[in-house]
């Protein structure tokens, strides 16, 4: 009987020792290697969205507000330096009574001194069908008076995660005296 409780100690033993070797490899692992399948991903689609964006700075409260700004952003020709926030509805149509589908949040800043260039830092938030809850990320350049603007799109998430694509804008009407826009946007996004 000693015998048996001897072999079995020196089993539990090494079992033990063997876990905790195996333990030490695998939580101080900082990444490692997955596979798409793994995390349910199945194939990657492309998707294109389309829908219009309203910049509307004269409801109460605006769609759109400077946040921030330069001791020279009033005397610059590109209004540099000044910052804005935003929240405001994505529509079906460029009308702003139209079906709305999501809404545009985000920070923009003026970030040329020569030019009308912007930062822009955009989440579209979808509210409307299968993509409701899901969002895309834009982070790029917007030439606010070049005719089409393009932009990447740096990820998403809920239906569009793992995103990565692009984004096509132009001015569908911007009121020069109130700032008020309207701005059309086609969105090509590759996601699981």
């Amino acid at each position: 009987m000693a015998q048996i409780f001897q072999n079995q100690k020196h089993t539990i033993i090494t079992i033990l020792l063997f876990t905790l070797v195996i333990q030490a490899q695998y939580s101080h692992q900082f990444s490692k290697k997955l596979s798409p399948k793994s995390l349910g991903l199945k194939k990657q689609k492309l998707t294109h969205l389309h829908f219009y964006y309203h910049d509307i700075r004269t409801t109460s409260p605006p769609h759109v507000v400077q946040v921030a700004e330069a001791a020279t952003t009033n005397t610059s020709k590109t209004g540099f330096g000044g910052v804005s926030v935003l929240d405001g509805p994505l529509t079906v149509g460029p009308e702003l009574t139209s079906k709305i589908v999501g809404r545009a949040q985000g920070m923009t800043a003026s970030a040329d001194l020569n030019d009308f260039g912007f930062l822009f830092i955009i989440n579209y938030i979808f509210t409307d069908s299968k993509y409701n809850g899901s969002t895309l990320s834009v982070l790029g350049r917007n030439q606010v008076l070049f005719p089409v603007r393009e932009m990447p799109i740096v990820g998403g998430s809920g239906v569009f995660r793992f995103a990565r694509g692009y984004v096509l804008t132009n001015t569908r009407f911007f009121n020069v005296s109130s700032g008020d826009g309207a701005f059309e946007y086609n969105v090509y996004v590759l996601h699981y």
